[in-house]
């Protein structure tokens, strides 16, 4: 099976249910005769821009993407740890695994009034134009935690 196909598959699993780790992703290809290692899932998930998000009962699932500003969906934000800013630097704490994700989807926005990101495991430094950028967006995502 080819990257694309795979990925629209993995798509239609999380749209059909409440996923909450890679590794049920992959059992559920494997009933599909899908085989994928680990890093190539790990890989297609982070393509996808895939989230993990908490539902009412504080359990994690797989959630796509679907809002083309990250500012507005305040379930991007719900797994933001700490926030600090440093003049027209923000960082992000987030858990692990997930700062490149919200990287991806920060980045995705093509928001020039941000200039790029980096991320780690679990820390994300988003560089904005200037500090009344970095100062705007930070109120932002405070306001939604």
């Amino acid at each position: 099976m080819n990257k694309k196909d795979r990925q629209e598959r993995i798509i239609r699993l999380i749209q059909e249910g409440n996923i909450g780790t890679q590794e049920e992703i992959k059992r559920y290809l494997q009933d599909d005769g899908i085989s994928v290692t680990q890093a190539t899932l790990s890989r297609d998930l982070r393509e996808l821009g895939l989230l993990k998000l908490r539902n009412s009962d504080g359990k994690l699932y797989y959630s796509l993407s679907t809002q083309t500003n990250p500012q507005l969906d305040p379930a991007i934000y719900s797994y933001v740890k700490k926030l600090e800013r440093a003049g027209f630097m923000l960082v992000i704490h987030t858990n692990l695994g997930e700062a490149d994700v919200l990287a991806n989807i920060i980045d995705a926005e093509n928001n020039d009034t941000i200039l790029g990101t980096v991320a780690g495991a679990d820390t994300l430094l988003v560089i904005c134009k200037d500090e009344m950028v970095a100062s705007r967006l930070e109120k932002e995502i405070r306001a939604q935690k």
